[in-house]
């Protein structure tokens, strides 16, 4: 077997033993049935989402919604073909961990959402249903600042886990 001296490139001839092992690695992962998650296929045509106008978990699924071909978000229930209902739309902190001299160490930051899916003519097609993502947040108060910014990219990754979330179970919906 032929080594790379510190410094060195590879010699060439085990570049090609490098493209023949990628391929063999990507008819092996095709062969055994494994697919990227793409985009859902909704079974409907339009949607009314009930959110608050400035909700930011309906901004983001708004935003998810919109990629999808063939989909038409409604202004009013009547003109939709579903009608989701968001009963609770939020997102919590709670202290989890604090030091012996009673310092914050451990935040629980939360998404929670409850909503239902019905027709506009009232038949349920999801019953009311809740979706919580949570994570830790570990705290240090000499890096307040950091942490603040660290805090609103999780914050911002937890909608977006609830939203493809929220899409997946639109998605398994049999009208």
């Amino acid at each position: 077997m032929t080594r790379a001296l510190p410094g060195r490139p590879l010699p060439r001839r085990s570049l090609p033993r490098r493209r023949w092992l990628a391929g063999a690695a990507a008819l092996v992962l095709a062969g055994c049935g494994f697919r990227l998650r793409g985009a859902p296929e909704l079974p409907f045509r339009s949607i009314h989402l009930g959110f608050a106008p400035r909700s930011e978990l309906g901004q983001e699924v708004r935003r998810q919604l919109a990629t999808l071909p063939g989909l038409r978000l409604t202004e009013t229930p009547q003109e939709a073909d579903v009608v989701l209902d968001v009963l609770e739309d939020r997102m919590s902190r709670a202290v989890t961990a604090t030091t012996g001299a009673g310092q914050v160490r451990e935040f629980d930051v939360r998404a929670y959402l409850r909503f239902r899916l019905r027709t506009p003519a009232g038949r349920e097609l999801i019953p009311e249903t809740a979706l919580v993502q949570s994570q830790l947040l570990g705290y240090n108060e000499s890096a307040a600042l950091g942490k603040e910014l660290e805090e609103a990219e999780l914050v911002r990754d937890l909608r977006r886990d609830l939203a493809a979330q929220l899409l997946r179970r639109l998605a398994a919906v049999k009208p």
